[in-house]
C-alpha cells in the first residue's frame, strides 16, 4: 500500500486514451486558460546578473508607466495587462474593481490570477513595452509540458471515485481507517473533492484553478502502516517543482479575511470539519512556500500557520511568516497538547481553543524570558529534533555532530586531490534526499560535471554502463529540492550573496554549499590584503547563515604543508577568522603514502553544538563515487577530548582504540 503501487498506477493511468475524457469544468462556467510561463525560473546569469530589486524601484516604474496600484501585504496589486479580453475585467477599469495582477515586492515577479499568466520583473517590463507597441501580452507561447501534466491528471481523476460512492461500505471504512480520517465525514470529503483510486490504493486530492473552473493537477497520497504509525507517500502531477496547489482555494469566499495554513491536505479536512474556518494546505508542507502562491493569500488580514508537530515545522512556520508579513501571522507552537490538526481532531481535542492560543509571529526588538520560556522548554524536551537532520550515509558523523542544523556555518577542508568535492557532494545529497532544500555553488567544476557526480552517487551505480536506467534515476533526481548557481570561476561576494538571498526567498533554501572560498577572491582584489578580503567574505557568510536561518558549508583549501603530516584546524588557509566564525570544522584527512583501509578519514575538529570532536575512517567506492564509513572491526569512531589535543601520528584504522568521553 506504499510507493510501488502508487507509482505503478500513475504510469498506467497516465497513458490511457485521452480522447475518451471530457473537459472537467463546472456547469455554466468558461474554462480558464492554462498558466502561462513567460520565462523559466533560474538563478541569475553570472555573465549579466540582474540588478537587485526593491519595492521602491517597482513603485517608481509603475508610476512612470501610468499603472495605478494598491499596497498589499507581500505584493503590489494592479489591474491586469493580460485580462483585457476577459468579460470579468472591466474596460477601462472602474474604481473599486477587483485587481487581478499581483507583483511581488521582493522579487518583482508577477502573477495574474485572472489569466494565470506569470513571469519575472523583466518579463513584466517587456510586456509593458509590447503593449505600448500594440502587441497583446496574452499571445505569448504556453508551455506544453504543463498542459500534458494536466491531461494525465484528468485521466486519473476521472477513474477515481468519491469515497461516499464506493459500493462496499466496508471498503470505505477500511480506507478511512488506513488514512486516519475515520472521523472525517463524507460531506467534508465531498466538499473538498477528495476521491479514492483503487488501482493505486491512494487518496486523490485535486488541484483546481483558483475559481474552481478546471483541473490543473492532483496529488496521490498512499498510506503504509508500520506499527502504530502511518507513513504517507506522495506523488503529484505535475512534478513537485511545478505543483503550486493551495488545496481548498476554490472554496474560499471573497469576503473571508482569516485562514489557517496547514502542512497536509488531511489536516485541512480535519480543521474545517472541527472549526468551519477557511483552511488551505500548502503543496509541499513545511518544505517550501513558493512565492507564486503569495497573491492568493493577499486577501487575508490574519493567517494562522499550523504546519505540523515537530520543531522542523515550527522553524518553517517562522520563515514562512517573513514572506507573508509577520504582522498578520500567528503560529501554533507544536507540543504534546498541540499536535498536528488531524491528530488533535482524532484525539478529541478542541481545535478552536488551540487556534486561539496561536502566538503572533512579529516580535519586538527586545523580548523577555517569559516570551521565550515555552520555546526553551520545547528545545529541552525535543533534543533529537533540536540536533537537526541526521545523515543516513554517515552514521558516525551523527555521533559527533548530532545532526545538520539551520543557521550554522561549517568550514570543510582537505588536501588537494583528496576528494573534497566528491565527499561534500555526497554529504549534501544525503541531506537533500531527506528534504533539506539545497543550493550548490560550484566555482571550481562546472554544473554538468557536478550533477553527473551527484546523480551517480544518488543511483549508487555507474549509469554510463546502464544507460537504459538513466531516465528512471534522472526523474527521481529531478524531484529533489536541489538547485545550482550558474557561476563558474571568480565571482564577487556581493553577487553570490544576492543570489543566495534570492534562492532563500524563492525556494526556501536551508543549506548552501560554496566550493570553494578561494574562487570568491576575484582578480579585482589582487592588490588588496588577501587575508582581509578572506576575513570579510567569511564574515559575510557567517552573517547570511545567522540572518536567514540557513546552514552554509564553506570549502576552503588548506595551507601548503608537508603531505606526510595530518592537517589541523590551523592548517586552514588564511587567518584564524574562518575557524573562529565556524560552528563546525571538518577535515578530510588523506595519507597519500598509505594504501588500503585507513588512508582516508574524516576529522571533526570543532563542534560548537555540544563539543564532541573526533575521527572516523572512510572508504571510497570508485564505481559509485561514494564514501562510506568502514564496517569492519568493532570500533570505527574515535572521539578526542578537544581540538587542541596533540594529533595522532597514525591514521585511525578499523579496530582502533576504544572511544574516549569528552
Amino acid at each position: 500500500m506504499g510507493l510501488p503501487p502508487c507509482k505503478a498506477a500513475l504510469r498506467l493511468l497516465a497513458g490511457w486514451v485521452r480522447d475518451r475524457a471530457a473537459p472537467l469544468t463546472s456547469p455554466g462556467t468558461r474554462a480558464r486558460p492554462p498558466r502561462r510561463h513567460y520565462k523559466k525560473e533560474s538563478l541569475p546569469d553570472p555573465e549579466g546578473p540582474a540588478p537587485p530589486m526593491s519595492s521602491t524601484t517597482i513603485r517608481q516604474y509603475l508610476r512612470a508607466q501610468g499603472i495605478p496600484f494598491q499596497e498589499g501585504y507581500s505584493c503590489l496589486q494592479a489591474h491586469s495587462l493580460f485580462a483585457e479580453g476577459l468579460e470579468e475585467q472591466p474596460k477601462p477599469p472602474t474604481k473599486g474593481a477587483r485587481r487581478s495582477l499581483f507583483i511581488d515586492k521582493t522579487t518583482g515577479s508577477f502573477v495574474c490570477t485572472a489569466t494565470l499568466a506569470e513571469g519575472t520583473w523583466q518579463d513584466f517590463q517587456a510586456c509593458v513595452e509590447l503593449k505600448h507597441k500594440g502587441v497583446p501580452c496574452a499571445s505569448l507561447e504556453e508551455l506544453g509540458r504543463a498542459d500534458q501534466a494536466g491531461e494525465d491528471a484528468r485521466h486519473i481523476w476521472e477513474r477515481a471515485l468519491p469515497l461516499g460512492e464506493l459500493l462496499d461500505e466496508e471498503e470505505t471504512r477500511t480506507v478511512k481507517t488506513m488514512f486516519g480520517i475515520a472521523k472525517v465525514s463524507d460531506a467534508t470529503l465531498k466538499r473538498f473533492g477528495v476521491r479514492y483510486l483503487r488501482a493505486a490504493r491512494a487518496l486523490v486530492f485535486p488541484w483546481f484553478s483558483p475559481r474552481g473552473t478546471s483541473l490543473k493537477g492532483l496529488k496521490l497520497l498512499g498510506a503504509e502502516c508500520q506499527g502504530d504509525t502511518v507513513l504517507y507517500v506522495e506523488n503529484t502531477l505535475p512534478r513537485p517543482s511545478s505543483y503550486h496547489n493551495l488545496f481548498g482555494l476554490p472554496l474560499i469566499g471573497c469576503r473571508d479575511t482569516e485562514v489557517v495554513l496547514t502542512g497536509r491536505e488531511l489536516d485541512t479536512l480535519a480543521l474545517y470539519q472541527a472549526t468551519g474556518l477557511p483552511s488551505l494546505a500548502l503543496p509541499r508542507g513545511a518544505t517550501c512556500l513558493p512565492p507564486a502562491l503569495l497573491p492568493y493569500l493577499e486577501q487575508f488580514k490574519r493567517i494562522i500557520l499550523w504546519l505540523g508537530e515537530d520543531l522542523r515545522s515550527w522553524e518553517a512556520a517562522k520563515l514562512f511568516a517573513r514572506k507573508l508579513n509577520p504582522k498578520r501571522c500567528s503560529l501554533v507552537r507544536p507540543s504534546d497538547k498541540q499536535p498536528r490538526p488531524l491528530e488533535a481532531f482524532t484525539c478529541g481535542m478542541n481545535l478552536s481553543k488551540i487556534l486561539r492560543s496561536a502566538l503572533p509571529a512579529g516580535h519586538k526588538s527586545i523580548i523577555s524570558f517569559c516570551q521565550l520560556r515555552d520555546e526553551v522548554l520545547g528545545e529541552l524536551s525535543n533534543l533529537e529534533q533540536v540536533a537537526g537532520v541526521k545523515w543516513a550515509r554517515f552514521p558516525d558523523l551523527n555521533k559527533l555532530l548530532k545532526g545538520h542544523r539551520k543557521g550554522e556555518l561549517t568550514v570543510f577542508t582537505g588536501p588537494t586531490g583528496s576528494g573534497k568535492t566528491t565527499f561534500i557532494s555526497e554529504y549534501s545529497l544525503d541531506l537533500c534526499v531527506q528534504g533539506v532544500n539545497t543550493l550548490w555553488g560550484s566555482f571550481e567544476i562546472n554544473n554538468v560535471r557536478l550533477a553527473k557526480i551527484m546523480l551517480t552517487q544518488f543511483a549508487v551505480r555507474r549509469l554510463e554502463e546502464q544507460l537504459d536506467q538513466f531516465d528512471e534515476w534522472a526523474d527521481k533526481f529531478e524531484d529533489l529540492p536541489l538547485y545550482f548557481m550558474t557561476f563558474h570561476g571568480h565571482q564577487s561576494i556581493k553577487t553570490v550573496i544576492d543570489t543566495m538571498l534570492h534562492a532563500v526567498y524563492m525556494y526556501d533554501i536551508s543549506h548552501v554549499v560554496i566550493d570553494n572560498l578561494q574562487f570568491m577572491m576575484g582578480h579585482e582584489q589582487l592588490t588588496a590584503d588577501r587575508l582581509a578580503v578572506q576575513d570579510y567574505i567569511v564574515g559575510a557568510f557567517r552573517k547570511f547563515a545567522t540572518d536567514n536561518s540557513c546552514h552554509v558549508t564553506l570549502v576552503i583549501h588548506p595551507r601548503k604543508e608537508d603531505e606526510e603530516r595530518e592537517l589541523q584546524t590551523a592548517s586552514i588557509f588564511g587567518s584564524a577568522k574562518a575557524s573562529q566564525e565556524a560552528d563546525n570544522v571538518l577535515i578530510l584527512q588523506d595519507r597519500k603514502l598509505v594504501t588500503g583501509p585507513g588512508r582516508r578519514y574524516l576529522q571533526v575538529s570543532k563542534n560548537r553544538f555540544d563539543g564532541d570532536v573526533g575521527t572516523f575512517p572512510l572508504e571510497f567506492n570508485k564505481a559509485s563515487l561514494t564514501f562510506c564509513t568502514s564496517m569492519k572491526g568493532k570500533t570505527r569512531l574515535k572521539k578526542v577530548k578537544d581540538d587542541t589535543a596533540e594529533p595522532s601520528k597514525k591514521a585511525p584504522t578499523e579496530g582502533s582504540a576504544a572511544s574516549k568521553k569528552q
